[in-house]
């Protein structure tokens, strides 16, 4: 899920958006299998694809010193200034290379056209609420194999490959079938349950490590005129970035990967069952805030920051896309799951965290060298040190926090992972399946589920029917954790 939405100001809407409101209003929710078949059938392209240039050691990919660079980020919460900082890195290495870079919110409207003609740009972040399916883009081979970038020497240690200098995960997550890596995570974000240390001091609590104590402060700050929890409404498949790292918690990992690959059954397991019922809970004994289902992720934050509400299920963007309403005493902080009980098969700790704002290189790219020595500039020390302190969340660089003087969430994430260790999950739902994630788990079972219009049963029926749907539907590339 990447970067955070377009504006801290509450207006705006962006990456953490991800069709949000294109599910709720029935548009751009996924790319329209006619822009699909387009990008599969089109056979033209620009025929102006730049030669490869000469190997060397400053010059690892062989990038073409005078040819262009086309660029386009999403213009979300994270800005785009990370970016620019990068090109101007990439036009000292290349002088006479021209860069050409475009900042939007609409990465599908405008990117369609671009794919359809074989003209698209070098490199893209493709992110926003009209980021294109990635599942589908790689399913219809529209994507470069990023493996050059991954073998090549690293920008700080010519002694270390690329991959050997990423966080555990981001490779495989840009795996869908196989060995090549079509996606580049940029940033790194933590899931889970976030909250301020203030609010809990106020209520003489800590941070809840089992489920009954869970229940027993949200009844406590409710006596308190409090809501312990709150939660996108709107866009309820925010849902999960508590919620299932809960079922692994509860039922092992090997549950997540069962409902990844769309199993039979896999929704029935008593994992989910457990821990489905445990959310209901919130909903039945009056401990969600009142009138959340109606609200979006900026009004729930902006709720929650002010203290109406103790929990939030979120990821790390949640610091700077709501910088302006966060108190500077709030002291924010992340919690992993709660556990159910001690028969949970993982240990408190284990949490959801995984790459996010998605790079990619189109397959008919005109410089797929230069987007990639883009990206591996991107991923150098400087970069990451760069990114992390502008905009308050890791990257996928295994480093980049040395010296660096990090805010209370960025250093609570952080903490969280050293208390994880191996037991870091990470659902590809999210990514293999959009559709089916976005529109049909989060809004269809669980937005209805925690509003009180479905049971967990009836919840977990109606999300084993669009998964088994899902299985059997041709027109969909099928993945499979390997």
């Amino acid at each position: 899920m990447g970067s955070t939405s377009a504006q801290n100001n509450g207006e705006g809407f962006g990456r953490r958006d991800l069709i949000k409101r294109s599910a709720a209003l029935g548009l751009v929710a996924v790319p329209t299998m006619s822009f699909l078949s387009a990008c599969a059938s089109s056979d033209s392209g620009s025929g102006n694809k730049a030669k490869k240039g000469k190997t060397s050691a400053k010059n690892p990919l062989g990038v073409n010193e005078t040819a262009p660079l086309a660029v386009t980020i999403f213009d979300g919460g994270f800005g785009t200034k990370y970016a620019t900082d990068a090109n101007a890195q990439y036009k000292k290495a290349f002088p006479k290379a021209k860069i050409q870079f475009h900042a939007t919110q609409k990465i599908q409207s405008e990117l369609q056209p671009k794919f359809n003609g074989g003209t698209p740009p070098d490199l893209i972040d493709n992110s926003g609420a009209e980021q294109m399916d990635m599942g589908v883009l790689v399913g219809k081979k529209q994507l470069t194999d990023l493996t050059p970038l991954l073998d090549s020497p690293s920008f700080d240690d010519p002694s270390k490959k690329v991959r050997d200098t990423l966080r555990p995960g981001i490779v495989e997550m840009g795996q869908f079938d196989g060995d090549p890596v079509w996606i580049m995570y940029y940033a790194y974000t933590v899931y889970g349950v976030w909250y301020s240390q203030k609010a809990l001091d106020g209520l003489d609590a800590q941070y809840p490590e089992n489920w009954d104590d869970m229940l027993a402060l949200c009844a406590k700050a409710k006596k308190k005129g409090i809501a312990g929890w709150t939660y996108a409404g709107k866009y309820p498949y925010y849902l999960p970035f508590s919620l299932y790292p809960f079922i692994a918690k509860i039922g092992g990992r090997e549950v997540l990967d069962k409902i990844d690959n769309l199993e039979p059954g896999a929704w029935q397991d008593p994992a989910v069952k457990s821990a489905f019922e445990a959310y209901y809970e919130l909903y039945k004994k009056g401990y969600i805030l009142k009138g959340t289902p109606g609200i979006d992720h900026i009004q729930s934050q902006t709720a929650w920051a002010k203290g109406k509400a103790l929990f939030i299920p979120n990821g790390s963007w949640v610091e700077n896309e709501s910088a302006s309403v966060i108190p500077k005493d709030f002291n924010l902080s992340v919690g992993a799951p709660s556990s159910l009980d001690s028969s949970d098969k993982m240990p408190f700790g284990t949490i959801w965290a995984s790459g996010g704002e998605p790079f990619i290189v189109p397959a008919k790219a005109n410089n797929a060298e230069g987007g990639m020595e883009q990206l591996r500039i991107m991923l150098s020390e400087a970069s990451s040190k760069n990114f992390t302190s502008s905009v308050k969340s890791l990257t996928a660089f295994n480093g980049g926090t040395d010296g660096i003087e990090l805010t209370p969430g960025l250093k609570s994430g952080v903490a969280a992972l050293e208390k994880a260790g191996d037991n870091v999950v990470n659902p590809r739902l999210q990514d293999w399946y959009v559709k089916l994630q976005k529109e049909q788990i989060g809004v269809s079972v669980l937005g209805e589920m925690m509003a009180g219009r479905l049971t967990p049963a009836e919840a977990i029926k109606k999300a084993q029917g669009y998964a088994d749907a899902a299985a059997k539907d041709s027109s969909i590339k099928h993945y499979k954790h390997q």
